[in-house]
């Protein structure tokens, strides 16, 4: 199901995330969606008893065809193919918790999709909500997403995470570190990289040139070295060297204030230097549309910026937002038939 020659649909890799909250109703309303059931074509892993319950609980048919195995795929198929894996035991399920159970299913349904994208038979990859504890479960070394892609496809080049909120991007130098372990970890090669791989990314999502921002890492940007010179002394010279390689960027800038002006339409994107520093102000912008892109690797991965709700897991109210963009997005970039990982490297 390649889609390489021109004007053919792009094919989705789907993984069914943690059945214990709302990825099974996210996935189950995604399928049911016109426009996007119109633009890809999709092949989907999971257990279809439990897209079966999401399904009912939001009160539709998720109408597709079943597949035995990513080797036996219908040559033409007019519904989304469902490869059922048959892996969770709706018997066994806990709405509402993390388990083992729901951990081992959902490390399989990614492991298989990723899996199939490096293959070359999809373009892109999408998941609805893991949740990190129950992954930790069934696999005791996930430390994030980008880890275990890594692990199951034997990629060793650079990745990162991007939140996504409408057509504003937040990249990040450190990711998944105790705050304690930010400032030992910016310099001048990790801020170029970092940002090397946004321009990249965000190419690859239809931006031409990219507009990055770069965020400082002390108050006010460090007020001219009164409050640390992390700004004087790293990353304004990254900033130089990266506006040398022909990036798009400014900065340092405040952080405090920064993304209001990306907001305002200055900039496409702003890179900050830790985690929260970023995600605060784009979940703050708009929870329910977020979208976080896993970059770097042969192919988007992507997902909504929201967790599992197991909080309202089957109660049917699920608020789609964020999996459209999300879908959306994977779809985009998959059109545009780029490797932005490779590109960057």
């Amino acid at each position: 199901m390649d889609s390489s020659e021109n004007g053919k649909k792009p094919v989705i890799a789907v993984a069914m995330g943690d059945p214990s909250g709302i990825s099974p109703e996210l996935l189950a309303r995604l399928l049911r969606e016109p426009d996007l059931r119109d633009a890809a074509r999709y092949v989907i892993f999971g257990d279809k008893r439990l897209l079966d319950l999401g399904a009912a609980d939001a009160g539709l048919d998720p109408d597709v065809q079943i597949a035995a195995s990513e080797d036996a795929l219908p040559a033409k198929a007019d519904k989304p193919v469902f490869i059922d894996l048959a892996n969770h035991d709706p018997a066994d399920l806990q709405r509402g918790k993390a388990t083992l159970a729901g951990g081992k299913a959902a490390t399989e349904n990614f492991r298989r999709a990723l899996r199939f994208a490096a293959s070359g038979k999809a373009d892109a990859v999408f998941f609805t909500p893991f949740n990190k504890a129950a992954m930790r479960f069934a696999y005791p070394g996930y430390d994030d997403e980008i880890r275990f892609v890594r692990d199951a496809i034997g990629f060793e080049g650079p990745a990162s995470e991007f939140n996504v909120l409408d057509t504003l991007w937040n990249a990040r130098v450190t990711s998944h570190i105790p705050l304690s372990a930010v400032a030992e970890n910016i310099t001048q090669e990790r801020i170029l990289r970092a940002l090397a791989l946004a321009d990249a990314n965000l190419r690859a999502a239809g931006f031409d040139p990219p507009r990055i921002a770069v965020a400082g890492i002390n108050p006010h940007a460090g007020d001219g070295g009164n409050f640390g010179r992390d700004e004087i002394e790293t990353i304004e010279p990254a900033v130089k060297a990266a506006k040398a390689r022909g990036f798009t960027v400014e900065g340092p800038f405040p952080s405090d204030t920064v993304f209001l002006r990306a907001k305002n339409g200055d900039f496409d994107a702003v890179l900050t230097m830790y985690h929260d520093q970023g995600q605060i102000a784009m979940k703050l912008m708009g929870f329910d549309r977020g979208v976080t892109l896993i970059g770097g690797f042969p192919f988007p991965i992507c997902t909504p910026a929201h967790g599992t709700a197991y909080e309202i897991a089957g109660k049917g109210i699920a608020n789609l937002g964020a999996s459209r963009a999300a879908l959306s997005l994977a779809i985009k970039m998959a059109k545009d038939g780029k490797e932005p990982g490779r590109a960057a490297a």
